[in-house]
């Protein structure tokens, strides 16, 4: 099973619906997320994107409520907010950018197992209108003329972000929801 967390995007449907076609699925609200009970039998976390500008409020009671992605030891994939959540724990920097709610080709710098199967150079859907930096034990994976952090993955736990948005991407946005299952399925928990 993977657990969906809902940051209150509305796009968060689309991304159960994708995963669900490869995975049973639970979402939970992040405010009612309880890793202790809400992750005994998932493989993998998605966080989804949210109606949240982290450079417009302290963001130091939402890290309080992810601080466990840091010893979780499941696959994490932050989308849009989630990425940028998944940053800030672990020391990136954020920043206001101009609006992007549009189409954008994406660039993969280096293999990553959610670009599999997938050319180097894909349209994608973004929405967002804030950026983070690369943080400190992460790879840059991925760039776009509107935002450098496009993706990334951590060095050698196996957490990994999109700015953008694959659950409104189409069929390439869905071969990389569907990429994060199986990278789910491969791994093993470590407690």
């Amino acid at each position: 099973m993977i657990c969906i967390i809902d940051c209150g995007s509305s796009k968060t449907p689309q991304i159960e619906s994708i995963v669900y076609e490869h995975d049973d699925t639970h979402v939970v609200g992040m405010y009612e997320f309880d890793a202790s009970t809400d992750l005994q039998d998932c493989k993998g976390v998605i966080l989804s994107g949210a109606p949240i500008l982290i450079t417009e409020k302290d963001p130091e009671p939402l890290l309080k409520l992810f601080e466990w992605i840091k010893t979780i030891g499941l696959p994490v994939l932050g989308i849009c907010f989630g990425h940028q959540i998944i940053g800030l724990l672990h020391g990136a920097l954020a920043n206001r950018q101009r609006e992007d709610r549009d189409w954008q080709t994406i660039e993969v710098l280096q293999e990553c197992p959610l670009f599999d199967k997938l050319p180097n150079e894909l349209e994608l859907m973004e929405d967002h209108c804030e950026a983070i930096s690369i943080p400190a034990d992460f790879i840059h994976v991925a760039v776009s003329d509107s935002c450098v952090n496009e993706a990334m993955m951590h060095k050698t736990k196996p957490l990994f972000g999109v700015q953008f948005h694959p659950e409104v991407s189409g069929n390439l946005g869905a071969v990389i929801l569907e990429n994060f299952v199986h990278i789910c399925e491969r791994h093993q928990r470590i407690d």
